[in-house]
């Protein structure tokens, strides 16, 4: 089987159940495992190269109202690795090629190629995905391997929290000019690690916050993931917000608790690694239960932190 992944969680997926070699063409994001760089590429961006902060929320916004795609697609190159299967996703039209887009092109392939939207809004419909893509490509006895490791490290945890009463108040951010509260699974994440989410809605999507918002929800626990953004790329950006005098009466703030983590790795791509952010927002939330190697994954982002983690 010929697979083209047009989404980086869908990637990583494939490579989980042993599917390397079918795996021939990749999007110019999928960068897990580092062997998938190798991968031709079939997509790039159409935002303009070395764009701040707050003007790729704006190019993205403005791009999405005016219904213009943020992503070209190498129809050529696509033709050209004869695909039995393409995996992509309905979701989000900010992280890949327009479904539609992608079924009227594979209507010309020869063959054609059989399209399959993987959308999963939870952490349970993570899981899922993982057996969906499975049964497309004949890896059933390996999902049920994986997906019963990632039940069984998502059961220790709550082993690990059993009887606390504790829930810390978490306010988790996709974006952080303008805020945009994390949504969909990540309020499941942070309810599974021993928090509450006070402004992120499980299962729904991320949506856009005030700063006053965001000190009004009270949290304890601030974690900034901005969706595309390295663990250092994160840090830079979040100390930018210390000098923001709203942040300044955001307890979270006050008691050095705004953390910065690695979103791409372990958040916002819906695959297995998400089990490992649960993991990662444990040892922040409970460290005295849940130990973790969190320093090399997540850093407090504190006046005088260093720019990027070592």
């Amino acid at each position: 089987m010929r697979i083209v992944s047009l989404l980086p969680s869908l990637t990583e997926i494939c490579w989980a159940l042993g599917l390397a070699d079918e795996l021939v063409g990749v999007t110019h994001e999928c960068d897990y495992p580092p062997l998938v760089r190798c991968k031709p590429r079939v997509t790039r961006s159409l935002l303009p190269p070395d764009l701040s902060h707050a003007e790729i929320d704006a190019a993205v916004r403005e791009r999405t109202a005016a219904r213009l795609p943020l992503y070209a697609l190498d129809t050529e190159l696509l033709a050209t690795l004869q695909p039995d299967l393409i995996l992509t996703q309905a979701l989000c039209p900010v992280c890949a090629i327009s479904i539609d887009d992608v079924c009227q092109l594979a209507a010309t392939l020869p063959g054609p190629p059989r399209v399959l939207s993987v959308e999963p809004t939870t952490l349970e419909e993570i899981l899922i995905s993982v057996e969906l893509v499975a049964r497309e490509t004949g890896r059933e006895r390996t999902a049920r391997a994986i997906v019963s490791a990632l039940r069984q490290r998502l059961a220790w945890i709550s082993a690990r929290l059993a009887g606390r009463t504790e829930e810390p108040r978490v306010v988790c951010l996709e974006w952080l000019e303008p805020p945009i509260v994390a949504g969909h699974w990540v309020p499941e994440m942070v309810a599974a690690a021993g928090g509450r989410d006070v402004l992120g809605i499980a299962g729904q999507p991320s949506y856009t916050v005030t700063w006053d918002q965001v000190a009004a929800a009270e949290p304890d626990i601030l974690v900034a993931m901005p969706c595309g953004y390295t663990l250092s790329e994160t840090v830079d950006l979040a100390h930018h917000l210390l000098g923001h005098p709203i942040l300044q009466s955001i307890p979270a703030v006050q008691r050095g608790a705004l953390w910065a983590v690695d979103a791409s790795a372990y958040f916002s791509r819906p695959g297995p690694r998400v089990v490992r952010g649960v993991e990662i927002l444990a040892a922040i939330l409970h460290p005295e239960s849940c130990s973790s190697d969190v320093q090399r994954l997540a850093v407090p982002v504190r006046t005088g932190t260093p720019l990027a983690p070592a």
